[in-house]
């Protein structure tokens, strides 16, 4: 992730009132944000982020206003004056008086001097504000500078101002500051920033609710990490030896968790100091964007001439830290890597995600004999291709190039062999399970999102202790699988667990604790998480030199009689126990 904010990049912007607003700078236009003002673009482009910007009068020689980047002295201000004041000098004795009936007054000092005052005489009176709504819009129109003028004035104008407590005139400002201070502060978009965004302030249903804090589950339990590429590395690494970093994906909510995994495994983002290239230069038609792009021709074919000259990269071709992800359409839905500067459907070959992130239908990996991308395209001699025309030609290879790829995908899929399998569907996670967990090598870790908790409870019922013991016992043919005791193979999997976590708004302050009422509600939003196990094939046979002990005074019995006794003993109550489950 670059430092400096970057052409055609998105950012975000963090408003007074504690909203963001996501959105592309592009150079050369002017950004809005709503009541607050606008801006030229181009005054933020190439400076770094966490920068607060203050929005300025405009200039007597232009049309835009400018920008003032605002201290961390300034932006801090308030708070260093409000632990000073609020701090007992040297010598005073803080008393607080209280009744007997409970009652709080005032805080006095020795001498009887009022420290801090009580709400207790405050009456909130809406008369209190002697500026009319009317006079507020017309001092906005006068208004040229920031917006602090105004706050002042409307502090001014309260009658009550004097009565406010020390925390009940920190609030009134806060809440008038945070409505008419034109500032703004430029973020980069990360995963967790945009994950909040989606939730708060556009279509939660979209990403199934997914919060911040889940995200981080997932990819925790899941063991998401960068592993070693290097074969030979791998041999003297013991802990990487086994994994290559793949990792097996369900994703139904636009793309936001396939964004979080490869943002743990460090491919989501470009190479610091890539170019970003103009959205609009892959448009074949062109398009006419006025005469404010015209002087970004000649920088937009510069960076197009350098990102082709690179070495050219093959889709979908990398062997180590991969995404695989199954989908049920045509092409997948990873119209949320966009923030990201990645095009599923037009990559860009300079992006880790070109070579990493391969997609595959579900149809090419149940049934891929009946997917027509599936069929090898004809094989035509040299001779015949030297006869044909330039396009027809490029035709020809690039048909075989799109056949290359979709079968490696596929084979390379229905292989298996992969560290992790991650589900966030829609979809019955049963019918999921029962062809994804044979493509999982032992140890690897499964993870089941859902936005409620039913569906996670059942599939823990499948993987219980109860029905892999039946299972064990009494084990089903498999031509019979799956049946309605068994909707799933129980010992694939072990140690079945449901949990969640969310993080809530708390106000602290002393006597007034309690979580803020106006936090979202919404899906609490359950994980399952479960290890995938390779069942041992035929009977375990304990073998070893067993030495023979006097038992009873009897030197010819051997000690093991006991113990086969012991465990048909324990055979014949464990199928009692499954019996009365099972009924």
């Amino acid at each position: 992730m670059d430092n400096l904010i970057q052409p055609y990049a998105f950012a975000a912007l963090r408003l007074p009132s504690d909203t963001s607003k996501v959105l592309q700078i592009i150079p050369n236009t002017t950004i809005s944000i709503g009541k607050y003002g606008a801006f030229q673009a181009n005054h933020i482009l190439g400076r770094p982020y966490h920068l607060t910007f203050e929005i300025l009068e405009k200039p007597e020689n232009s049309d835009a206003p400018t920008l003032r980047i605002v201290p961390a002295a300034e932006l801090y201000e308030s708070i260093l004056d409000g632990e000073t004041s609020t701090s007992p000098q040297d010598g005073e004795i803080g008393a607080l008086i209280e009744d007997n009936d409970g009652v709080q007054y005032d805080v006095v000092d020795a001498d009887g001097k009022v420290i801090m005052r009580t709400n207790r005489e405050t009456i909130d009176d809406p008369n209190s504000q002697k500026l009319t709504t009317e006079d507020i819009e017309l001092l906005k129109k006068q208004e040229t500078g920031s917006g602090r003028n105004l706050v002042m004035k409307i502090l001014e104008s309260h009658s009550a101002i004097d009565k406010k407590t020390a925390f009940a005139l920190a609030k009134y400002t806060l809440r008038k500051t945070k409505k008419y201070l034109r500032r703004f502060t430029v973020l980069p978009l990360d995963v967790p920033l945009l994950a909040n965004w989606l939730l708060e302030e556009k279509e939660p249903n979209k990403v199934m609710e997914m919060r911040e804090e889940t995200l981080a589950l997932i990819g925790s339990w899941s063991n998401v990490h960068y592993s070693l590429e290097d074969p030979i590395s791998l041999q003297h690494h013991p802990l990487n030896k086994r994994s290559e970093g793949r990792w097996l994906v369900v994703d139904e909510t636009g793309g936001i968790l396939v964004a979080a995994m490869a943002e743990r495994i460090g491919i989501l983002y470009p190479a610091e100091g890539d170019d970003y290239l103009d959205p609009s230069m892959n448009n074949d038609k062109g398009s006419d964007h006025g005469a404010s792009h015209s002087t970004m021709n000649t920088d937009s074919m510069t960076m197009a001439k350098a990102a082709m000259s690179r070495e050219h990269t093959s889709p979908m071709s990398s062997k180590y830290n991969t995404i695989t992800v199954i989908h049920a359409n045509s092409q997948p839905n990873l119209s949320l890597l966009k923030y990201f500067d990645f095009d599923s459907t037009n990559p860009s070959s300079s992006h880790p995600l070109y070579s990493r992130l391969k997609t595959l239908s579900w149809l090419q990996l149940l049934s891929p004999n009946e997917d027509t991308g599936y069929a090898e395209p004809d094989v035509v001699s040299d001779d015949i291709l030297q006869s044909w025309k330039g396009g027809k030609r490029g035709n020809y290879y690039r048909k075989r190039r799109r056949w290359e790829r979709i079968k490696s995908v596929i084979d390379e899929t229905r292989d298996g062999g992969f560290d992790g399998l991650v589900i966030a569907s829609v979809m019955a996670s049963t019918t999921i399970l029962r062809h994804t967990i044979p493509l999982l090598r032992g140890a690897a870790q499964v993870v089941v999102y859902s936005p409620n908790i039913e569906p996670l409870v059942r599939l823990a019922d499948y993987y219980s202790t109860a029905r892999r013991t039946a299972f064990m016992i009494n084990p089903p043919k498999p031509d019979e699988l799956p049946n309605q005791d068994f909707p799933l193979n129980p010992t694939l999997l072990l140690v079945p667990t449901i949990q969640t976590a969310r993080c809530r708004k708390w106000q602290v302050l002393p006597g007034r604790t309690h979580p803020l009422m106006t936090s979202r509600g919404g899906a609490e939003g359950y994980i399952f998480t479960a290890t995938r196990v390779l069942p041992a094939e035929g009977t375990v046979k304990a073998r070893g030199n067993f030495k023979r002990r006097k038992v009873g005074g009897d030197d010819s019995t051997p000690p093991m009689k006991k113990q086969d006794t012991d465990v048909k003993e324990v055979d014949t109550s464990m199928k009692a126990s499954v019996d009365e489950v099972m009924s």
